[in-house]
């Protein structure tokens, strides 16, 4: 492998791994140390069934966890990302000691992005104090079908007016640039009209998605608000007949050219069933990076490989020998997370 290769892929790893505490041996260290991009903290461990804890346990161990994972880096500061939306959807849960916090749907209903932006200073606030510097929120899929399994079920979404849920967004930002935390909106191109769930397997929105859904997206991006964005693995035929994921016209010709967005584009777990019941692993992280993906959420969710790293890289590097992948799309890609991780450097996270 050329050597030069190795750090560019590593770059491109959003990591899930098992411990509420690492030691020096440990898998995610190795990788940590070799110049991996980013881990993702959950507090339940999918593949167990739930029976087992994942990484969180109580403040004081989650601020030493990251603590450890931060020391470990070489050179520009680790993403160590979570999803903490805000009700439902949140990993610092008080049964483990966090301070509670308040569901976007119950925000947007307020009609005052002044409470939104109040509810997100607080979970900056905790993030800040554990050591996560990115937030895999907020949610700015619009409410378009209430009884949707992911989204509107779950309250996730802050209305279904597309310009009310830019300005709760905007705020929910706001709170987080001022504490010095990353955020990233979810989920490309709109999973708000869905009927199905992608966790589970294939989600077409072909006939319940519409323009609209992409107001958020493109008033934030307008206003310079978004560090990252994540990607849905729904099927919109509207756009491209695959998932949004593995769309090279949903994630480079609708995004990056015609939306604008510079930044960095991150997938959903690629372990979610509407990926894997449809593709290999090698075939959609191959598609996803072509598609215009930077970063790859490996979350050990659905099943869990320790080694998952290690595939990656072998993965891409075969890919880029035999030319179904270019390495310039791997050096764009690496490129944009470093700069991501760069800001880091000049706006640390504030402890509170």
């Amino acid at each position: 492998m050329d050597d030069s290769l190795r750090p560019l892929i590593l770059q491109t790893v959003m990591r899930g791994f098992r411990g509420v505490r690492v030691g020096a041996d440990d898998a995610v260290m190795a990788d940590v140390k070799q110049g991996l991009g980013s881990v993702v903290l959950f507090d339940v461990d999918g593949p167990s069934g739930g029976t087992m804890a994942r990484n969180v346990e109580s403040s004081a161990q989650m601020a030493e966890l990251c603590a450890h994972l931060h020391q470990a880096v070489p050179d520009l500061p680790l993403l160590i990302a979570i999803d903490m939306e805000g009700g439902l959807v949140c990993r610092l849960h008080e049964r483990y000691g966090f301070p509670a916090t308040i569901c976007a749907q119950d925000l947007g209903a307020t009609g005052d992005p002044q409470q939104t932006y109040d509810a997100a200073a607080g979970i900056a606030d905790t993030l800040a104090t554990a050591g996560i510097n990115l937030n895999l929120a907020p949610c700015v899929d619009v409410n378009v079908n209430p009884d949707n399994p992911i989204i509107g079920s779950k309250k996730r979404s802050y209305g279904s007016d597309p310009m009310a849920v830019a300005e709760h967004a905007a705020a929910f930002i706001g709170a987080h640039r001022d504490r010095g935390i990353l955020t990233c909106l979810k989920h490309f191109p709109g999973h708000g009209s869905s009927r199905d769930d992608t966790h589970v397997g294939f989600t077409d929105v072909t006939k319940t998605w519409s323009g609209h859904e992409l107001l958020p997206f493109r008033r934030l991006i307008e206003q310079g608000l978004v560090d990252a964005v994540m990607t849905a693995h729904v099927v919109n035929t509207q756009l491209d007949d695959v998932p949004a994921t593995l769309s090279t016209s949903t994630l480079d010709t609708l995004l990056r050219q015609e939306l604008g967005f510079e930044g960095v584009e991150i997938s959903d777990d690629m372990g979610m069933g509407a990926i894997t019941r449809q593709y290999g692993l090698g075939e959609a992280i191959v598609s996803a990076l072509n598609a215009g993906v930077d970063m790859f959420a490996l979350a050990n969710q659905g099943s869990y490989e320790e080694d998952i790293v290690e595939q990656t890289i072998q993965i891409v590097t075969d890919a880029i020998r035999a030319g179904t992948l270019k390495q310039s799309r791997i050096e764009s890609a690496a490129g944009r997370i470093r700069a991501l991780r760069s800001r880091l450097v000049t706006n640390p996270p504030e402890a509170s």
